[in-house]
């Protein structure tokens, strides 16, 4: 097993002190921005960090995504597309580094610069930028991307764009966003929208694409072949206008990515197996000490890389829909996590080595503590004391269970506060007052036969409640609709979140969000205290407020009692053919969106 860990906690606190150290911007044309301060990287820097600017070019990574796809245009709300593709085609004016908490450098820009308190930001376009057909980029196109992806793209987009006051042409290759609100990390987002082709979309619903028509960008990939639902092949454009731009050098230096298309995982894994697929991420420990021993592991054909990370959990479980009654009652919702016997599962599915997630910011120095809130925390929670759910300043820690499977700790609990908030067991069954049942509906995406196991034990604990749950598997298409709608009462959940929040936040868990359709606030979180610290760590000027204020929000959203999580992946698995290579200087972010397949090479020997 090859072992791969990095710098220390003390490296990642030293970077949330510099993103939260500096209060203004220089005004004049950088090469790179940062959230607060100054990129990490001087301006004549040669490469990423972590990324090897002598990787050579060529040969092909394959990995297996199980569900199915009906659309290319990752841009839009409609249909359901390789999560992947967004990343691969959306190259914009600036490119994230993963070895800074929000750090970018210029891609399509030449040069960024920001109003003394970042009130605009304006961008200067590279000579030479081009499509992959070769037609040039122009600010035409630029000016053509945000106002329509800002109206009518995906979610994603929209909030920013309700926060520019103008957009307009400077010069033949800048442009200048002035916003109407004070926020520190429009400047950064500004400059990480996808700029598309004008003239491709003349005459053609941009809003209603599917597998019709593949969107054109400047990025190095192109979808050279595909086919609904079975594979996506992209090819490493040869032609790249952007080669030899600093934060592309060491990067995509496959030939092929290729993306094959499973039914479940069992048939994805057994793709692995006999090579059809050469790259391969695990998220299941026992699986990892007991499937992966077949002869290519054993013979070195493949091996088996772990890799470390320093960025926080993010939450994953099973997420309630506020908008439904059954789950309007925090009470309710505290019930079944009493219900939830995670220890159980754990030890059946993991041997009990895989760790919980414990808060939506857990395993990093953003994760809030959970006795009673104290110093700014408590001080930024206090104004919303009387609607703060129990626990949020009391301090909160989810249930534990004693690992039996009868959990008798935790379905007394449960029936506690069902009955507290007016649901008790009549003849065997939950009923409240007027005599109906408590029963509610968990939506699962077709494939995911691990949370299907998890389900299958969660229903037989409910049962101890007298909770009998239906579940339904819908396909990706249906999946996606379906969540698109708020359609579910319980659905399987995974949000990311970073060392660096900022608006999408608003997205995910922000009251104005919770009812679009097509939105990222599964639950529903309606709440002012979100709403209020959300809002402070984007004005925050100073580290200690800015660490409080995500601290608050983590605490009023994992006191919410929202979600019942399931494990956290402090480090990553990635089964790999031996001729899949990548740089031994591991990002602050490890294995995340721009590092597989992007600074990985392919060499035989």
């Amino acid at each position: 097993m090859t072992s791969h860990f990095h710098r220390s906690w003390r490296g990642l606190t030293a970077s949330l002190m510099l993103i939260a150290s500096g209060t203004s911007a220089v005004a004049e044309p950088q090469h790179g921005i940062a959230m607060y301060g100054d990129p990490a990287l001087p301006p004549d820097f040669v490469s990423l960090p972590y990324a090897n600017a002598n990787a050579p070019t060529g040969g092909h990574i394959v990995t297996a995504e199980v569900g199915s796809f009906d659309s290319l245009n990752p841009f839009i709300r409609k249909g359901s597309v390789p999560w992947q593709l967004r990343f691969f085609m959306g190259e914009s004016f600036m490119g994230r580094s993963l070895d800074e908490p929000f750090s970018l450098y210029g891609v399509l820009a030449e040069s960024v610069e920001t109003g003394p308190n970042r009130e605009w930001v304006e961008f200067t376009l590279r000579e030479g930028t081009a499509f992959s057909d070769g037609s040039p980029l122009t600010i035409e196109d630029v000016m053509w991307s945000y106002e329509t992806l800002g109206t009518i793209g995906h979610p994603r987009y929209l909030g920013f764009w309700s926060k520019v006051e103008s957009m307009e042409q400077t010069g033949d290759r800048s442009v200048r966003f002035t916003f109407n609100v004070e926020d520190r990390e429009l400047a950064l987002l500004a400059g990480m929208r996808p700029i598309l082709k004008k003239a491709q979309w003349e005459g053609v619903d941009f809003a209603e694409s599917t597998t019709d028509i593949v969107p054109i960008t400047s990025a190095p990939y192109i979808i050279d072949d595909f086919e609904p639902g079975r594979f996506v092949s992209l090819k490493r454009n040869p032609d790249y206008w952007g080669a030899d731009v600093p934060f592309r050098v060491g990067t995509n230096n496959i030939d092929e990515v290729r993306l094959e298309f499973f039914g479940d995982e069992t048939a994805a894994f057994e793709a692995f197996k006999v090579g059809e697929v050469n790259s391969n991420r695990e998220f299941n420990v026992a699986r990892w000490d007991t499937w992966y021993n077949f002869p290519a592991v054993q013979n070195g054909d493949v091996i088996k890389s772990v890799l470390g990370h320093e960025r926080p959990s993010g939450m994953t479980g099973f997420a309630m829909n506020t908008r439904k009654a059954i789950f309007a009652d925090w009470r309710v919702r505290d019930a079944m996590l009493h219900a939830f016997n995670f220890e159980f599962i754990n030890q059946a599915l993991t041997g009990s080595v895989q760790p919980r997630i414990t808060s939506y910011w857990s395993n990093s120095p953003l994760s809030m503590s959970h006795g009673p809130a104290e110093g700014r925390v408590r001080e930024f929670l206090e104004p919303f004391a009387d609607e703060l759910i129990p626990g949020t300043l009391e301090g909160y820690s989810l249930p534990v269970a004693d690992g039996s499977e009868r959990n008798r700790a935790g379905t007394r609990a449960a029936l506690d506060q069902m009955e507290a908030a007016g649901w008790t067991v009549q003849d065997g069954v939950m009923k409240n007052e007027a005599g109906e049942d408590f029963t509610f509906d968990i939506l699962l995406d077709q494939g995911a036969t691990e949370n299907q196991t998890i389900i299958d034990m969660y229903v037989e604990s409910l049962s101890r409640i007298g909770v009998t749950p239906t579940v339904t598997v819908a396909d990706s298409a249906q999946f996606k609709e379906r969540t698109d709608a708020y359609q579910f009462d319980m659905v399987y959940y995974r949000r990311g979140v970073s060392l660096s929040p900022g608006n999408e936040q608003f997205n995910y868990f922000g009251s104005e969000d919770a009812d679009q359709t097509g939105g990222r606030n599964l639950m529903g979180v309606k709440s002012p205290a979100v709403d209020a610290m959300i809002g402070r760590l984007l004005t925050s000027d100073s580290q200690d407020d800015f660490v409080a204020a995500v601290k608050a929000l983590d605490r009023s959203l994992t006191a919410g009692r929202y979600v019942i999580p399931i494990y956290q992946w402090n480090i990553s698995r990635i089964a790999h053919s031996k001729n899949l290579h990548f740089p031994d200087a591991m990002p602050i972010f490890g294995d995340w969106p721009g590092w597989q397949p992007d600074v990985w090479w392919y060499s035989e020997d």
